[in-house]
């Protein structure tokens, strides 16, 4: 087989990016809370092995566990005692 191919990768080049984040990094998660906001629907498939996981590796977080009911919106009680929030959104 003497014959030599040539092939493009399919993932192309990426042009860098700047990167601006909404909010500043935390200064460390022991002892922060953090609400951990589940969906509906297909988001279940992922967001509870995930929220194992996490409380699993991180057990010096307050983790607060927001049901789907809620909506993903926090009352503002809730902004005033939490640091961070994560939402996870499926299509």
């Amino acid at each position: 087989m003497s014959e030599k191919y040539k092939c493009l990768n399919p993932v192309g080049i990426q042009d860098p990016v700047d990167l601006y984040p909404l909010a500043p990094r935390l200064d460390g998660l022991e002892g922060k809370n953090i609400y951990l906001s589940l969906g509906g629907g297909g988001e279940q498939e992922i967001l509870i092995p995930l929220r194992k996981k996490l409380l699993a590796e991180y057990p010096d977080i307050n983790w607060k566990i927001q049901p789907s009911s809620a909506g993903g919106a926090l009352s503002d009680e809730e902004l005033k005692t939490t640091d961070a929030v994560i939402r996870g959104v499926v299509w």
